[in-house]
This record gives structure tokens, sequence and C-alpha cells, in this order.
């Protein structure tokens, strides 16, 4: 009888049980709704909309799904698991990596790349050798509450007692490594792979040690619930990297950064704000289809931004342009600078149209910019050289492996154009992109670019919503490295 009664006020109350799976509920909702960190990295809005690795990843993920993207950056880590969990994000997809903490809470994808962990200081400071120097001399570390480096810092205090550090909430690793630069900390612990992106824009960061192996970086879903995500996201990793995409993407956002030069750097970063300025106007109105930005560091690259700079072997003016490529681009003066660099992007755009459409369309200016280098008939040297050894030549990650091969014999017998000084050419394309980084740092870290029109304020947090595939528009899909650019140099050759 008790039992009749407490089921009888649930008899007219029009409540069922949801058997759907998290698969099918996504779908449903007709969004996939990832939490991300605001950063260099994972996603940030760059100069062609939206942008990152991990933005790059969730939008083809939502586009397997067949549903929108809704982006949820937050600024600290502190925010991103508690939304996870809270269910307000479906996913975490923000370069974090998977540690025992995080294992026993949350479920971790495919690993899809990998970092280690690095002590930093600041240039000039005093070089912290090992563990009990982390406190000498009344020095601060700092790190990022919760983060990956807490929990090795907290490992490491179980054989050194007396190691002491400081934990923040309100900063992420960016800000942190920006400190040690400023000097308003002593050092931090970051990841190999940020660290070596923000040096681009703060040269004083100085690695000092490596404090763990490489570890997997993964995206994370709460560990409660079914497989249906899980068994896809399993899968849409898996062809990713059979189809050499993965490699491509990763290319793209890190392959670049693997050298660093300080003096350059520091150099460059001076250019940017002494010299850019004056030439800037005439990058941006000859640019065309390119990035401005990448036609400046182009530029840079040749003749460091100096107009009558001139070359022993007859390359002269800001894009350096031989006698014959002038002429073909209509160049009466090289010494001047705006039919230089008119001349320079007309050339370039020249040599990217002959590029193989075969090439992956996020790649094929740096295959562009090795022709300017080297001349075309060298660069389809490699990616022949590069097919012969069983590799992908539409792919710059594996051709730029066999451009220094151009200049050592046992190849170059081998290929339709003989020798070529292809470890230049390779040098010189990822110059570029480093150049290229830099300015796009430096534009970031001095103006808030966050359009209010395509950034919705949701519980302060800034929501970026992308269409669905059907829906997809070019403007809010392309990263900031889609378009066209390309070199201008080896053209004449």
């Amino acid at each position: 009888m008790a039992l009749l009664l407490l089921t009888l006020p649930l008899a007219g109350c029009d409540w069922h049980f949801d058997d759907r799976t998290t698969l099918e509920k996504i779908r449903d909702r007709g969004v996939l709704r990832v939490g991300t960190l605001n950063n260099q990295l994972s996603y940030y809005i760059g100069p062609n909309g939206p942008t990152g690795l991990d933005y790059d990843l969730a939008k083809r993920f939502a586009d397997k799904l067949g549903v929108k993207l809704e982006m949820t950056p937050t600024y600290t880590l502190s925010g991103l698991f508690p939304a996870l969990e809270r269910g307000d994000v479906d996913i975490i997809a923000a370069g974090l990596t998977i540690t025992p903490q995080r294992l026993d809470a949350f479920r971790p994808g495919p690993a899809y790349y990998f970092v280690s962990q690095q002590v930093v200081y600041k240039n000039g400071h005093w070089r912290p050798r090992d563990v009990d120097d982390f406190n000498r001399d009344d020095a601060v570390m700092a790190v990022v509450e919760g983060s990956s480096h807490d929990l090795t810092l907290q490992s490491l205090k179980q054989a050194h007692p007396a190691l002491s550090w400081q934990v923040v909430q309100d900063a992420d690793d960016d800000e942190l490594l920006k400190q040690v630069a400023n000097g308003d900390i002593d050092f931090t612990i970051a990841d190999s792979v940020d660290i070596a992106l923000i040096q681009r824009t703060h040269p004083d960061i100085t690695v000092a040690m490596e404090l763990s192996e490489d570890e997997p970086v993964a995206w994370f879903m709460k560990k409660q619930g079914d497989s249906s995500v899980y068994a896809l996201m399993v899968e849409f990793f898996g062809d990713l990297a059979q189809s050499g995409e993965l490699t491509i993407l990763e290319e793209k956002y890190f392959g670049h950064v693997d050298q660093f030069d300080y003096v350059d750097t520091r150099a460059f970063l001076r250019a940017i704000e002494s010299k850019l300025p004056k030439w800037e106007p005439l990058f941006k109105k000859y640019a065309n289809e390119f990035d401005w930005r990448l036609l400046a560091a182009l530029s840079y690259q040749e003749s460091h931004w100096n107009p009558r700079a001139i070359s022993p072997t007859g390359v002269r003016g800001m894009m350096m342009l031989t006698l014959p490529t002038a002429k073909s681009v209509g160049v009466r003066n090289r010494l001047d600078p705006e039919q230089s660099i008119k001349g320079g992007a007309l050339y370039l755009q020249r040599v990217l149209e002959r590029v193989p459409d075969s090439v992956n369309p996020h790649e094929r200016i740096w295959f562009a910019l090795a022709s300017y280098n080297i001349g075309f008939g060298h660069m389809m040297d490699a990616r022949r050289l590069t097919e012969a050894q069983g590799a992908n030549p539409n792919s710059w990650s594996d051709v730029k492996k066999r451009l220094p091969m151009l200049a050592k014999r046992q190849y170059y017998t081998q290929t339709r154009y003989g020798y070529a000084r292809g470890y230049e050419a390779l040098s010189y394309v990822e110059n570029i992109r480093r150049y290229y980084q830099s300015i796009l740092g430096y534009e970031k870290a001095h103006i808030e670019a966050l359009d209010n029109e395509q950034v919705e304020d949701l519980g302060g947090l800034q929501t970026i919503v992308a269409p669905a595939p059907e829906q997809e528009s070019e403007t809010v899909t392309d990263t900031d490295e889609t378009s066209p650019q390309s070199d201008a140099n080896q053209q004449q050759q």
C-alpha cells in the first residue's frame, strides 16, 4: 500500500528515461561543444578568423559528426575540467598532456603529438642546474595550479623536501612565460612546443633543463556514459594519421619552430618596431590574395627591409630580384621599393600557380617559397626524390627532409636538374615561416583583435560558433596560413 502511494504522484508526470547515446544527443542538439584554451597553439582569433591546431581538429571532428562547432575558450586551465564535469562542454581540446590524475578522473582520446616539460629562465639570469637550484638565492618558481607542471613539482618534492613553488590560478602557461621574460618571476615550467612558439616573440626565454620524457597530448571526455563519441574519436584520429593530414596540421602549426636563433629573433623584433611601419602600407597594397605579413616576412628574409640591398650575385632591392625576373614582372628600377614589392608579389603568384594542385592547399605556399629560392625545377626534383624514397611528395614535412639531399652527389646525380643548394632553400622557407609567426605574435600581443560580431559573451566565456558542414563559410573555417603566399629569390633560377 505504501509503495502504491509513493508511485501514484508520478503517474501524472510527463517523465521518461532518456536512453539516447551521447553521440545521438550531440547530433540531436546539432552542436559539438568544445572547451579549449585561448593561446597561440590551441585556439585564437587570427587575421582570417578562428585558428589554432585544436580548432582545426575540432572543426574536422564536428564535420564528421555533421554538426556545428561551438568553441568555448578560457584563459586559464582552472575552468576547463569543471566545465566538462558540469556538462557545459562535450570534450576538452586544449593541448593537455595525459597525467595519472587526469587519467583517473577523465577519459583521454588518442595522443596526437608529444611534448616534454622544460624549466625556463630569462637570458642573463643565472641558470638553474638541478631541482635544488629552483629556490637558490630566494628564486621564485611559479606554475599554473592543477597543471601537469604543478603535479611534476609535487612528485619531485618527495625526493626534495625543501622544494617550494608558487601556484597561480588567474594565469596560463603563456602568461607565466611572459613574466619570466619580463623578469617578474625567476622560473616556470612549460611544454616544449609552447616554449618554442613563444620564443618567436619573447626570445629572452631560455630553456634550462628537461623535467620529463616526451608525454602524450590528447583530448579529454567524461569517464561516465557510453563510448559512442569516444569510439568515433578513435576512428577520427586514426584516419587523420593514416591519411597524413595530422602530420600536415602539426607541420602547419609548429613544424617550423625546431630551430631558434636568439640574436636573429631579437633583431627581427626590433625591425618590426622600427622599420616595418614604413613599409607596411606597400606590403598591404600589393599583397593581393596573399597575407601581407607573409610578404613582409619574405622581404625581410631577402633584404632585411633594406630597399637598396645588393648581393654579390646581382640580385637587389626589397625583394632581391634578379634582372631577368625584374624584367619579367615589369620592374624597371629594382631599387625602387614600391616597384620591388609589387614585382616580388607578382612573381610569387606566378610561382605559386605552378605548384601542383595535388599539394595540400595549406602547404602550397611553402613549395612556392622553395621554388622562389632554388628554382621550380629543383623543387620538383625534391618532390620526385621524396616519392622515390616512399614518402609523400605533396607533404612539406616529407619534402623538406629531401631538399638538403639535392646538394649530395649520391642523390643529385639521380635528378633531372642536378645539384642545388637545397639546404639553403630549407633554411630560407623555415626562416620566413618563423618571421611570419613573429609578426602574428607581435600583433596579437599589441592589438586587441576580437571581433564583437563573431564573439558572443556567455557567462564570462567567449563562445565561437562555426557552421555545420553544409553551411560552411570560408571566412570562418580558413586559418591564417591558408591564404597563398610565396617567395621571390630563386625564382630567378
